[in-house]
């Protein structure tokens, strides 16, 4: 098979490195370029509307105050809140964006564990419709993966949270998505929507599934859930899990696509 021409784009957006690699005929031409730069400008657009660091963006401006969708006039804004809110129900109130830490000081609306894999869904689109090109999209860790027909699958290494130079397992996909939530890269960030504390009885959680969106909110729900969330992640139709405990335990979903067995111990 005739080795496919690469190219790679990384750029600083939304508070994190996102890349965007690319196999195919056509990656060194300024069409394409134009086309990577499109997505990066559309995450642009989005970090304007929904961070909650910056205080002259859409969510800024409300000050954690939640929108009201029936009259908010911004058509992202009514879909980002209605994903929060079906991302509530989906997992149990384990996800929710209502009632959480803000960078200024108190508690209020932050959707930002939803709207990372919403919107890299969203750039994504701009390469939709490159024939024969196969893309990987990196967003700070969680990934977006699509292949042209008959090409080799993409290989994801899953990180070790405690020893970031080692991978704990490589997962090879061709489509979907692989998302991980945990303590490793920006500590104990995530809240357990029960006690309204740092969640810290997980390092980390990676889930695999057609979504990126959902499957970043699964793994986000998972690190708030606690150890226990692995036979919760079993039941979820079309995504599959890693997770690793804060006693460095690593457990599997049965249907996980990597090498590691379900209940398999790290080595030390």
């Amino acid at each position: 098979m005739m080795e496919l021409d690469r190219r790679a784009w990384v750029v600083q957006v939304m508070g994190l490195p996102v890349s965007v690699h690319l196999r195919g005929p056509e990656v060194r031409t300024d069409a394409v370029a134009e086309r990577v730069e499109r997505v990066f400008a559309e995450l642009r657009g989005m970090d304007a509307v929904f961070s909650t660091y910056r205080p002259d963006s859409v969510l800024g401006r409300l000050g954690g105050a939640l929108p009201d969708p029936a009259t908010t006039a911004d058509p992202v804004v009514r879909e980002v809140v209605e994903l929060c809110e079906a991302a509530r129900v989906r997992t149990g109130g384990w996800f929710d964006a209502r009632r959480l830490p803000l960078p200024g000081g108190g508690t209020g609306f932050d959707p930002s564990g939803l709207v990372k894999g919403w919107a890299v869904e969203r750039a994504a689109r701009h390469l939709a419709d490159l024939p024969g090109h196969d893309l990987c999209l990196n967003a700070g860790g969680d990934v977006l993966l699509r292949t042209a027909p008959g090409r080799p699958a993409w290989r994801v290494g899953v990180e070790d949270p405690d020893r970031p130079e080692r991978m704990l397992d490589v997962v090879e996909r061709a489509h979907g998505a692989v998302a991980t939530s945990g303590t490793a890269r920006r500590g104990t960030h995530i809240t357990d929507p029960r006690t309204g504390r740092p969640a810290e009885a997980v390092r980390s959680v990676t889930v695999v599934g057609p979504e990126l969106l959902w499957a970043d909110v699964y793994a986000t729900a998972a690190v708030a859930r606690g150890a226990d969330a692995l036979d919760w992640l079993a039941t979820l139709d079309g995504y599959a899990a890693l997770l690793v405990d804060v006693a460095g335990r690593v457990r599997a979903t049965p249907n996980w696509p990597g090498s590691r067995p379900a209940g398999q111990t790290r080595a030390a």
